[in-house]
């Protein structure tokens, strides 16, 4: 599993470069500056049924992905004293990740141990995929970037190799509700990051991918929701208004604001669900919490006709306040806890509380020697001694335990 985090930032009240760059340089750019767009192939709009506009998880167990509870019995084995509590974190869901063609081949799998889940409970088991390979993926930081670029091939290969794949595994399974997230950081980047030449560079490549994305997996099974970054990145008034432009022309090119049922927010990323916290490291942004983000969101995305959309808020690593100097500071964010267990519908406008982000896997490495190495993986506030992104940090899983709130 590739790395899966949210950016440094950039607010309307005032302009930062982000402080990551893409794993491939912009090497386009031309000789004033300015990174060489790269033309998209086109979408042909879905117009097929899709989903029903009903939250997906209400009536419905969460699957539990056994390869994570292995993980997590391991760390129990080799910390007793903190065991038992760590053996309840495996009886929570976490979200299965698609970051490379390589591992659409685990799709069935996931899928025919969800169905022997569902024949056990009697009941719908939800599995919920997050969709992460774009081509250019991450254009605003180093350690998260993919396999696919728009120099190899990668759009074509985005759609014949993974979406098209993906999309055929979940229609051979059209019994079952399945969730798909996708693509984190990739949409947000366009509202705020092109001023990063690789974000420039790739901004109809992400618009045109996740249209196709949209129009291929928005089937009558399959809830899917759009990444939209968090409180500390497009909280800001500016910022939320020209994201929900983007996600307006984006869903218009994929069929239509039906095709999804929502967004995802706070994705990998630590936003406390209510308090000052984001008050006290940005007094500017009108959004210090994450559930005012999603109620501010909710209200601008009315505004483009976006309407009746349910949230899904990961609250894998947001349990504790106050963690953090800077709000862009992403990486293995030292003192984190697990936050709110996952359960469906658990306030107004939010389809569920999950944990998208498994918690223990690393943000990124903070070996400055090592491939793929962010600097923000060493800032004031980032643990040490991490492993490359989505490696298993046992460390940083210890302290996520203890710190967990509610407490486990």
């Amino acid at each position: 599993m590739d790395c899966h985090r949210l950016l440094p930032i950039l607010s309307s009240a005032w302009i930062l470069s982000c402080a990551g760059a893409s794993s491939k340089p912009a090497d386009s750019a031309t000789p004033g500056g300015a990174s060489t767009k790269v033309t998209a192939m086109s979408v042909t709009p879905a117009t097929g049924p899709h989903a029903p506009a009903v939250n997906p998880f209400e009536g419905a167990q969460f699957y539990l992905n056994p390869e994570y509870a292995k993980k997590v019995d391991a760390a129990a084995a080799a910390t007793p004293p903190m065991a038992a509590q760590m053996k309840k974190v495996a009886a929570n869901s976490t979200a299965l990740w698609i970051d490379s063609i390589a591992n659409v081949a685990h799709v069935q799998n996931w899928l025919d141990d969800a169905a022997k889940q569902e024949k056990a409970a009697g009941k719908p088991v939800v599995p919920v995929f997050v969709v992460y390979d774009l081509p250019n993926r991450d254009c605003s930081a180093k350690s998260s970037g993919g396999e696919l670029t728009s120099e190899n091939g990668g759009e074509a290969r985005y759609r014949s190799e993974f979406i098209d794949k993906i999309a055929a595994k979940f229609k051979a399974h059209a019994a079952q509700r399945i969730v798909a997230i996708i693509e984190p950081d990739s949409l947000p980047n366009l509202a705020t990051n092109l001023d990063v030449p690789q974000c420039a560079k790739s901004k109809e490549l992400y618009k045109q991918s996740i249209a196709y994305a949209i129009a291929q997996l928005s089937l009558p099974n399959v809830f899917v929701y759009l990444d939209a970054a968090h409180a500390g990145w497009l909280g800001w008034n500016g910022n939320r208004i020209k994201a929900a432009e983007i996600y307006k022309e984006v869903l218009a090119g994929a069929g239509g604001v039906d095709r999804i049922r929502g967004f995802a927010t706070n994705v990998s990323n630590y936003n406390i669900l209510k308090g000052d916290d984001g008050k006290k490291l940005e007094p500017s942004n009108p959004c210090p919490d994450e559930m005012t983000y999603v109620q501010k969101l909710a209200e601008t995305l009315a505004g483009e006709g976006i309407t009746n959309k349910g949230f899904i808020i990961d609250t894998a690593r947001n349990g504790k306040a106050g963690i953090r100097h800077k709000w862009g500071n992403w990486c293995n964010v030292r003192g984190a806890g697990l936050g709110e267990r996952p359960r469906a519908a658990p306030a107004p406008l939010v389809d569920a509380y999950f944990w998208v982000k498994p918690p223990g896997e690393s943000d990124g490495v903070s070996d400055s020697a090592a491939p793929r190495f962010d600097e923000n993986c060493k800032s004031e506030d980032a643990a040490s001694n991490a492993p490359q992104a989505g490696e298993w940090f046992g460390s940083y899983f210890v302290d996520l335990v203890k710190s967990a709130n509610p407490p486990l």
